[in-house]
């Protein structure tokens, strides 16, 4: 009997998780259209480049918190940038990527992503040997 009652969440979960996907890559093809305010272009990027990304905030072996990123943060960005894109770009998008066109590249991801660290990491050195950020 409860494997009856958990197999309809578990459904739900991946059906869920299936349209986030769906998003993901509708928001990657929205960030390159012209019609979109370059804001919501940046932020896109963002959130896309990081969910793309091998390289995790907060790494995946750190119990609990380590996926906290991919259940919390990133659909909530997700959310987000989907709330801004207009109705209209964002369908014409999300046909686009039912239909597989233009997937995203994950080493571009990850090269944007680890060049944000190595520059995060570089002022905080510079910071500490010099004591200041003038």
């Amino acid at each position: 009997m409860v494997q009856s009652r958990a197999l309809p969440i578990v459904e739900s979960w991946k059906e869920r998780g299936r349209e986030l996907r769906l998003d993901a890559h509708a928001v990657y093809l929205a960030s390159k259209d012209p019609r979109m305010p370059w804001y919501v272009k940046l932020l896109a990027a963002l959130v896309v480049g990081y969910l793309f990304s091998p390289i995790d905030l907060i790494p995946d072996f750190i119990p609990v918190l380590g996926y906290m990123d991919d259940l919390v943060i990133v659909p909530l960005g997700l959310l987000l940038v989907v709330k801004l894109i207009p109705e209209e770009v964002l369908a014409e998008h999300r046909e686009a990527a039912r239909g597989g066109k233009d997937v995203p590249k994950k080493w571009i991801a990850a090269a944007a992503v680890v060049t944000i660290w190595t520059l995060l990491a570089t002022m905080v050195l510079f910071y500490l040997l010099t004591g200041s950020l003038k």
